[in-house]
């Protein structure tokens, strides 16, 4: 690569060509089906996602052979679940949006956290370092951040960022059982109430953050 392409400013990349046009030919029954994460006790994975943020666990295999079971879970009413293994595994195959979780047998009796969440996280590096992870965060959407965001502190959830902390009002990144972060965005207008549930006044703030570094 050439020391000018390196040096190419991409903060006002023109990305107009990529929301117009044909779908490519072949790619229009493609489906962004899911995104598999690990994690270290599938008890508590499935009560966060499926009794904290309302999905349903839609299909599910276990490999004994392999030492390992994933789970299938999305935001679907549970009338769509389907009796059979296969109709569970068609349907799922053809859900957007699903989140695999991945349990390989053994790590819920590991102490600590296990996973690396790619969020300036040291879990799982040699050295002990944090690490400029990739992955960042999962989201969902929601009628309204604060009354969410009042029900998972009821809850017990673990809140990285609440509604009104940092410079970016009316938005919320709150952590599962393993850490991943979890994004809490509104479906309409972003507009901040003056105090959320954790008693942090809308004016003020640090500013964004890179929680990659």
């Amino acid at each position: 690569m050439s020391s000018s392409e390196d040096n190419k400013d991409l903060s006002a990349l023109d990305v107009s060509s990529y929301m117009t046009g044909p779908t490519p030919e072949g790619t229009e029954d493609y489906v962004m089906q899911q995104t598999m994460m690990r994690v270290k006790d599938p008890e508590k994975s499935l009560d966060f996602y499926c009794n904290v943020l309302g999905f349903k666990l839609i299909h599910y295999s276990e490999f004994p052979q392999w030492k390992f079971n994933v789970y299938f879970v999305a935001p679907v009413s549970s009338s769509t679940v389907q009796p059979t293994t296969s109709g569970r595994w068609n349907h799922c195959m053809n859900t957007p949006g699903c989140i695999e979780l991945t349990y390989n047998y053994g790590s819920e009796s590991e102490s600590g956290r296990v996973y690396n969440t790619g969020n300036a996280d040291a879990t799982g590096t040699a050295d002990g370092e944090k690490i400029r992870g990739g992955f960042g965060h999962i989201g969902i959407t929601v009628p309204n951040v604060y009354r969410a965001c009042d029900r998972f502190k009821d809850l017990g959830v673990e809140f990285h960022k609440s509604p009104n902390a940092g410079g970016m009002k009316g938005l919320a990144f709150i952590k599962d059982p393993d850490g991943y972060l979890v994004e809490v965005l509104p479906q309409g207008e972003m507009v901040a109430e003056s105090v959320d549930c954790m008693g942090v006044e809308s004016e003020g703030g640090e500013g964004y953050k890179d929680n990659s570094k």
